[in-house]
């Protein structure tokens, strides 16, 4: 992967990431949607890409464990949905 690859790859990530930030801050998207955990999953994965690239190691793991956050909270949100019946 070329070098533009991974900064355009970083670029989108942290696009991604303060797109869900900002949408929960002004009461655009719940933080307890689906919506926001997919934006904060795919741009965490995104960052990850270029920062191992860069070898930027310390924010690749505070990417992984956003990233396990965010599943985890997705599948709590699908427990809870399962357990009262809505899909």
């Amino acid at each position: 992967m070329s070098k533009l690859a991974v900064d355009l790859v970083g670029w989108l990530g942290a696009g991604l990431l303060l797109l869900a930030y900002g949408l929960v801050s002004f009461k655009k998207l719940r933080a307890d949607s689906g919506h926001y955990q997919l934006l904060n999953i795919v741009g965490s994965c995104l960052l990850i890409v270029n920062t191992i690239y860069y070898h930027a190691y310390p924010s690749a793991l505070v990417n992984l464990i956003w990233i396990i956050i965010a599943l985890l909270a997705s599948y709590r949100m699908r427990s809870r949905a399962a357990g009262s019946g809505a899909v």
